[in-house]
């Protein structure tokens, strides 16, 4: 009897000591040739098979203009086992055939039903979705789960706040900041509450020269950005860095809880990572900008290995991508100039899926008819000045830096216009692009007239909608030739996973005028919608989360290791280096991706 099970690998890892004593004393052996049926379709299985050495391929019967055809869509190699969803079930629903003389472990069916029955997260492991798997890794696996990721707005950072009155006056307002050392004030008026800040109270007294007696009521900003007790802090800190600024308010069911400051989370976060927001806000040159703008990479290295899920870290570096931009917009764009036109950042910037910095793909629009001679001129300097921040160019010049990228509102219209009649490879390419847009700095209304415009201009246009779906397909799913490239040690996850969901999800929510830009997001959407059901949606975005999270962690060991610190192969998953554990989630994610397709098939009549 074969005493080298390895128990730490998931499932079996989640088992008790007497559960894991009784896995071992059960388990038998089994000896199969190369091209021997281990379990056919509609057998009754023995149990789960682990394979201890060999390789077994999974496979479905299909019938191919009245031929019998076998469809392999998965390998199972050392360590990895099979069987266990058609043990519980009672009846195997696919072949399993040894590709190569193969020796297995087989945990009996009676014995795996006794286990699943004694420990639940067992039985989710084999039972449930890749969102529940990923789950149950998160909390029992390797990821390290720590405080920077689980903190919550009410671990100790909410401060008292300090309340006056409606008729309080500047000079007590200011006297009882100076007494209570607090550099901000809420002031109730009626039902409403409105912030004050030391720098309020100075300028209405030096700049505004208000008498000291006024009401501090009448200073006060009632547009107050809240968060709640149990939202991440995480969450509080994207959005004082969306918004611009250095505090919210807590407010629970409705009633006030007290307030958080930015200083207060930067503190807390500081041992964990190097957070360069309020550098980036401080900033007042473009040098400045830029050594705020080079701590990014640290930044993201540092969230990665303090276990933050992959969303939080998309989150917060997109908003500190997007003040990058804007503020460099603020410093270089003539202000006079602003309010006319507005810069937008697409494609993976633009659905805030971008954390290692990939090409730039940005526009200008500007209002119909504007005369600015300086317009081009000041673009190339933009696009430059962010190539020297670390922003690469775009190799098919989708950049501000191009003037075909500049338009006016009329002519960005027409061009979107024109892209989706045609409907020629380049044309759907660069409109998956656009549509992605979103505005960074300048007016975001004429963005939003143009985005607009273009929606009403789709309306139940299906012909267009089949054409711009089909580039879902474009690419296999690597799960036919999953041994295959097993073997070769690389994937490409991007071709293989991570665009067909991302551009399956874009048309769904293109069609359906979800102006969410966000893959995430528009999922949600969808789900709200009534056009994408819970379970599925959240094993769609639980399969892309897992594909970004393994790219990024591939990406900075490459970055480390190149002199140049540059990452050439972005997308490239090499597979030797994923453990046991990360390779079942990856084939089971690839399964929602091939399972995504075919529904997309059957939506916009692609055809197989």
């Amino acid at each position: 009897m074969p005493t080298s099970f390895k128990m730490e690998n998931m499932p079996f890892s989640l088992l008790s000591e007497p559960e894991q004593n009784l896995l071992r004393s059960s388990l038998d052996i089994g000896y199969y040739q190369r091209g021997e049926v281990i379990l056919a379709a509609g057998d009754e299985p023995e149990g789960v098979y682990i394979v201890l050495k060999g390789r077994v391929s999974e496979s479905e019967a299909r019938d191919d203009s009245a031929e019998q055809t076998q469809h392999v869509f998965v390998h199972y190699t050392d360590e990895d086992y099979f069987g266990g969803w058609s043990a519980i079930r009672g009846r195997a629903i696919h072949n399993f055939i040894a590709e190569e003389e193969t020796i297995c472990h087989i945990l009996p069916t009676r014995v795996l039903l006794e286990l699943v029955s004694s420990n639940s997260l067992f039985a989710d492991y084999f039972q449930q979705n890749l969102a529940a798997k990923s789950e149950i890794v998160a909390q029992h696996g390797d990821q390290d789960m720590t405080e920077f990721m689980l903190a919550r707005v009410s671990d100790g950072l909410i401060r008292e706040p300090l309340i006056v009155l409606e008729g309080t006056t500047i000079k007590e307002a200011t006297a009882l900041m100076q007494e209570r050392k607090a550099d901000c004030v809420l002031v109730r008026k009626g039902n409403r509450y409105g912030m004050i800040t030391g720098t309020d109270l100075l300028n209405a007294a030096v700049l505004c020269e208000k008498p000291l007696d006024s009401d501090v009521a009448e200073i006060a900003s009632y547009r107050l950005i809240s968060t709640t007790p149990d939202d991440y802090l995480f969450n509080a800190l994207i959005i004082m860095t969306q918004q611009q600024i250095e505090r919210v308010v807590v407010m629970a069911k409705g009633e006030l809880q007290g307030i958080v400051e930015l200083t207060d989370v930067l503190s807390y976060f500081s041992s964990h990572s190097h957070v360069i927001g309020l550098r980036i806000e401080r900033a007042s040159t473009v040098e400045d900008l830029k050594e705020a703008a080079a701590g990014l990479n640290d930044l993201i290295k540092a969230l990665v290995s303090h276990g933050v899920k992959t969303r939080f870290a998309m989150d917060l570096l997109a908003a500190m991508n997007g003040r990058i931009m804007a503020k460099l917009f603020d410093l270089m764009i003539p202000p006079d100039m602003q309010p006319h036109v507005c810069l937008i950042v697409m494609g993976s910037e633009g659905r805030a899926e971008q954390i290692m910095k990939t090409d730039q793909d940005n526009a200008l629009i500007h209002r119909d008819g504007l005369d600015w001679p300086e317009m081009l001129p000041t673009m190339q300097r933009y696009s430059k000045t962010l190539i020297e921040f670390g922003f690469p160019p775009c190799p098919g010049n989708i950049m501000v830096s191009n003037p075909q990228w500049v338009k006016s509102l009329g002519d960005w219209t027409q061009m979107l216009g024109d892209w989706s009649a045609r409907c020629d490879g380049d044309s759907l390419l660069n409109l998956a692009i656009a549509v992605d847009g979103k505005p960074v700095a300048g007016n975001p209304a004429i963005f939003k007239a143009g985005r607009n415009w273009f929606l009403r201009h789709l309306r139940n246009n299906d012909l267009f909608f089949s054409h711009f779906a089909k580039a879902s397909l474009e690419f296999d799913t690597p799960l036919t030739f999953f041994g295959n490239l097993k073997e070769k040690g690389e994937l490409d996850i991007k071709k293989g996973g991570i665009f067909p969901i991302v551009h399956g999800v874009r048309t769904l929510a293109l069609e359906h005028r979800i102006l969410a830009t966000n893959t995430f997001k528009r999922i949600e959407a969808l789900v709200e919608a009534g056009q994408m059901e819970q379970k599925h949606a959240k094993d769609l975005a639980e399969a892309l989360s897992l594909f970004v999270e393994l790219r990024l962690r591939q990406q900075i060991k490459r970055v480390d290791s190149s002199e140049a610190g540059i990452d050439q192969t972005p997308n490239i998953i090499e597979l030797q280096s994923l453990n046991k554990m990360e390779r079942d989630l990856l084939r089971d994610a690839l399964h929602i991706v091939k399972g995504f397709k075919k529904h997309l098939a059957l939506r916009y009549h692609l055809g197989s």
